[in-house]
């Protein structure tokens, strides 16, 4: 499991964008997000750093 934090999120399209990012990079991949907390919880067997460039990319910089 990983926990990333992505402060950048305001909004539910955020956390669409974001979710939507998440699974261009693994389909496959389980993807949680809680905007109160600004907290994304992803089951992939991605690289972290394959995912957060992809995050990064997208406009939602990432931090473990």
């Amino acid at each position: 499991m990983i926990e990333l934090t992505v402060e950048d999120m305001t909004c539910n399209h955020c956390v669409s964008t974001v979710t939507k990012t998440l699974k261009a990079v693994d389909p496959a991949a389980a993807v949680d997000v809680d905007l109160a907390s600004k907290r994304v919880s992803i089951e992939s067997q991605r690289p972290l750093a394959e995912l957060t460039a992809a995050l990064q990319q997208a406009g939602y910089p990432a931090t473990v």
